[in-house]
């Protein structure tokens, strides 16, 4: 198995990266910006899984390079992890729309960017995995994060229609939906720890899903129902909670 990471330099990546090495013996491709990260990381796997990893560039906004990047790989993946994000300022945001943009570009249309190159290909040779890595924040839109949740929410949408259109060729898409997940995005943020996951822990909750064939999986699992609550309140009054 030949399991492509896209930004594979965050917490959760490297998590998953540890997880199909162990479980499954794949071989790694790990793309992202910081090569000599990459490398390393590389590295350990390799020794510590005995398997291969290969280090490769990648930026999510260079749009023009996908293609190029994904052509360039010699064996195609059979498994694809999109992984790659950008929180951002939210506040910073709405007076700076580069800061706007940028969120929405990483989260959202840099994904759409490489997604549909590897779907026309999982879609030729009939077969693949794409497991997307979304957000409970783009369930509903909250004053504190509504543009990092907006593109998140499109790219769950998207997710959602690629996992159609990829259904009939055997193509599998995952949508993997994490709540608080203490990383290096989220170690400036107050959350509850009791609604707070390792990237480890959201790498097993994958996995499992992974293998069970899911099509979506919250992570930790209790934010299902959390979610379920927090979309059944009224418009009137959840404009009036602060969150």
């Amino acid at each position: 198995m030949y399991v492509l990471i896209l930004g594979a330099n965050s917490d959760i990546a490297q998590a998953l990266a540890r997880k199909f090495a162990q479980a499954e013996r794949a071989h790694l491709i790990l793309a992202s910006r910081d090569l000599e990260l990459l490398a390393k990381q590389a590295r350990d796997l390799e020794i510590r899984f005995q398997i291969k990893a290969r280090p490769l560039y990648f930026d999510a906004t260079d749009f023009p390079s996908h293609a190029g990047f994904y052509d360039s790989l010699d064996l195609k993946p059979d498994v694809v992890i999109l992984a790659f994000g950008y929180q951002g300022d939210q506040k910073r945001a709405q007076e700076d729309f580069g800061e706007a943009h940028r969120i929405i570009s990483v989260n959202f249309v840099g994904a759409v960017s490489i997604l549909e190159i590897i779907a026309h290909d999982f879609e030729v040779r009939g077969h693949g995995c794409i497991i997307g890595i979304s957000s409970v924040a783009g369930e509903r839109g909250r004053q504190s994060n509504y543009l990092y949740g907006a593109a998140k929410g499109a790219l769950s949408l998207y997710l959602g229609g690629l996992r159609n259109r990829l259904h009939p060729r055997g193509v599998r898409v995952l949508t993997v939906l994490p709540g608080f997940v203490a990383t290096k995005m989220t170690e400036h943020l107050d959350l509850p720890e009791k609604l707070l996951a390792t990237p480890e822990e959201v790498a097993e909750d994958v996995y499992r899903a992974f293998t069970r064939g899911k099509e979506k999986v919250y992570t930790k699992g209790r934010w299902k129902w959390i979610m379920w609550i927090i979309k059944a309140i009224p418009e009137k009054l959840f404009k009036r909670l602060k969150l």
